[in-house]
């Protein structure tokens, strides 16, 4: 009995040694690191924004020029991995509510922004590719968002004309191609953005392409990036919403720019005619030495329906920014910013809206 019993222990002994010996990692293997973390951090857009015209009145009939103190966006970003194959991130977003008759009318409501699950694919396809489902980002507004810096300004054009929202729940994929020639995002979302519920069973789909021509160190044009977007929806059945978007950008240590052009169509329903849209627009952001200072130039140029040729809306922003230097993680910026809207060609004309203001911008 003894001997059965040494003989058993030896041969689970031995199985043990080989299965052990079977997953030893090959000398110089660094295995990758699966310990579940969580990182919370946060992003605050706060300014005073005088309105310079057009003039209003008060409630007792003074002639004013509005003014206030806002914080139109603050996040808080809770971020982490449960092992090197499985990520997440929830951002709630608190934001004004501008409806009326409500007891929350003028309040700040929270929201989500984001909240998905990320399935990295680094073991097997290039580094930096996924898939994830969620609430998430859209695959164009947060890749240009990356390049021109100055969200807490105003939103990027794409977003600002009200053809694109910023984020949506869905399922998306990111492939980064190979030896840092570009990347490609694409996925189906609901269509509606992430600040309203669905109303039908039509699913967007949206894919983002961008390639670098001149992937490799040591030449100017290294920072030169050139995009192609599509979004193809509908409001209900053949009744299509869709954007096609055109994009250079160019990233240096000096200098940042971007050139944005898009073509629209949206018939809300089967029996209404389509009313197709179209625009551009151009942003550069020098900067001054290695100061932290930076200027910023932006021109918005959009026709909402090319029916009417000569309805245009024209938006001229320029500012000097100072982003705050050898900050550890964290990002600050302040703005002195000039932001002016001229809308042409209605029948009952709308007078300029221009707005001086000082922005500030905070995130880590």
């Amino acid at each position: 009995m003894k001997l059965n019993r040494m003989l058993a222990l030896l041969a689970s002994v031995m199985i043990s040694g080989s299965a052990f010996a079977q997953v030893t990692p090959a000398a110089g293997y660094t295995p990758p690191d699966d310990t579940p973390s969580f990182k919370i951090g946060a992003t605050i857009f706060a300014d005073y924004t005088v309105q310079q015209s057009p003039e209003t009145k008060d409630a007792d009939g003074n002639s004013i020029r509005p003014s206030s103190f806002n914080v139109p966006r603050a996040y808080i970003n809770v971020t982490g991995n449960l092992n090197h194959w499985i990520a997440f991130r929830i951002t709630p977003d608190v934001s004004r509510e501008t409806g009326s008759g409500a007891s929350l009318a003028g309040s700040q409501e929270f929201r989500l922004k984001y909240a998905f699950a990320q399935f990295n694919l680094d073991d097997w396809t290039t580094k930096g590719s996924w898939v994830r489902i969620g609430v998430q980002q859209t695959p164009i507004i947060d890749y240009t968002e990356q390049i021109y810096r100055y969200r807490f300004q105003g939103s990027v054009f794409q977003e600002r004309t009200g053809l694109l929202t910023s984020s949506d729940a869905g399922l998306s994929g990111h492939y980064n191609l190979p030896g840092n020639y570009g990347d490609i995002h694409g996925g189906f979302y609901n269509g509606e953005g992430y600040s309203k519920a669905e109303t039908n069973n039509e699913k967007a789909f949206m894919v983002r392409g961008s390639v670098r021509p001149f992937p490799l160190g040591g030449t100017l044009l290294k920072g030169l990036r050139l995009t192609a977007f599509i979004d193809h929806d509908a409001y209900v059945q053949d009744a299509k919403r869709e954007r096609i978007f055109g994009q250079i950008t160019y990233e240096h240590p000096l200098v940042n720019a971007g050139l944005d052009v898009v073509r629209a169509g949206d018939k809300t329903s089967r029996t209404k005619a389509t009313v197709d849209s179209k625009g551009w627009s151009f942003w550069v952001t020098p900067k001054l030495g290695t100061t932290g200072f930076e200027v910023l130039f932006r021109h918005d140029d959009y026709t909402p329906n090319d029916t009417f040729s000569s309805q245009k809306q024209k938006r001229n922003i320029a500012g000097l920014a100072y982003w705050v230097p050898n900050l550890n993680k964290v990002t600050t910026a302040f703005l002195l910013d000039y932001d002016s809207l001229e809308r042409s060609g209605l029948a009952v004309p709308v007078p300029r809206t221009t707005n001086y203001a000082v922005k500030m911008l905070i995130n880590f």
